[in-house]
């Protein structure tokens, strides 16, 4: 393990819909409460809070002698829901903590960011609002984008995480407001003081590699997208219908493909899918081992596989 003490992951997961299990009267959250179309209990939220924890402590075990020294999440309720993967067992030991702004989405599920406080700083951190409208003219209110600016042992970084606008109402409808996330984070990129700046765009992007708003990142010419080679006819992070998809990707600057001392530089990207993470049988084998089919409880764990990138600490 000697040669992996100065290696560090750093992952996002979308949580898949992980609700307490109480009414909040000011969002659409009450599917998943005790009364709700998903009956929804504290017991259930309990035991995917464990199980979350679980995941989360071995992203990157192969590669790391340390959980994730960050930690991006998506589809996450409140504070309450964040301690709660925390308390877990397999979390509880280590010094995790995290940055949450409470967002204008109409179910209330937020992003995140998870850090391990012995091996990131916390700098400054903000919500960067999705100013978007949809066909009538009327404000879209969807998720914000968080972005921290920290420090990752001597090295500075800014993280972005994601949770950009669904394909719900159609791919080629709704690509106008994923593109303007996108815009979104290129204009913060662009404020940002510094030369040969280190930035971690991350997230549920509900777009592929290819599609239009990544490719609005990648046509600034700062960044590497190293998640590309990652998605086949047989792999990716999400599968509907039977067709697998990429949407959570962790793209890096072009300062991560230095080796300068007291930097980090980037190793490999991966897609973390044991198997405990996915269905063991039936039509969905090998899919990601979901908390809800429609209103059936399967009591899985999330219906994306979580993606992490290994970095080198020079």
């Amino acid at each position: 393990m000697k040669n992996q003490e100065d290696q560090f992951t750093i992952a996002f997961y979308n949580l898949e819909n992980f609700f307490d299990a109480q009414d909040d009267p000011h969002t659409l959250d009450d599917d998943f409460t005790p009364e709700g179309r998903k009956k929804w209990s504290s017991s259930r939220f309990r035991k995917k809070a464990k199980k979350l924890a679980r995941t989360i402590s071995l992203i990157g075990q192969d590669h790391s002698t340390i959980p994730p020294v960050l930690v991006g999440v998506a589809e996450v309720e409140n504070k309450k829901a964040l301690n709660k993967v925390l308390e877990g067992k397999a979390l509880s030991d280590w010094d995790y903590d995290y940055v949450h702004f409470n967002s204008p989405d109409e179910r209330g599920i937020d992003t995140a960011l998870f850090y391990l406080k012995s091996h990131f700083t916390v700098l400054n951190a903000e919500i960067l609002p999705l100013l978007i409208s949809d066909e009538d003219g009327d404000r879209d209110f969807t998720r914000d984008i968080l972005y921290v600016h920290g420090r990752l042992h001597q090295e500075e970084l800014h993280v972005f995480v994601n949770h950009w606008p669904s394909r719900r109402a159609g791919t080629d409808e709704t690509e106008y407001k994923r593109v303007k996330a996108a815009e979104t984070v290129l204009g913060k990129v662009a404020r940002l003081e510094g030369e040969q700046l280190n930035i971690i765009i991350m997230g549920d992007f509900n777009d592929d590699p290819n599609s239009q708003s990544i490719q609005t990142l990648m046509d600034s010419g700062q960044f590497i997208n190293p998640m590309q080679q990652l998605l086949s006819p047989s792999s990716g992070s999400a599968n509907y219908k039977g067709e697998w998809s990429l949407f959570d990707q962790i793209i890096v600057s072009h300062s991560f493909l230095n080796y300068e001392k007291g930097t980090h530089s980037f190793k490999k990207a991966k897609v973390f899918a044991p198997k405990f993470l996915k269905e063991w049988n039936g039509k969905y084998k090998g899919n990601p081992f979901r908390t809800f089919v429609g209103k059936k409880y399967l009591g899985g764990y999330s219906d994306h596989f979580p993606v992490y990138i290994v970095v080198k600490e020079n």
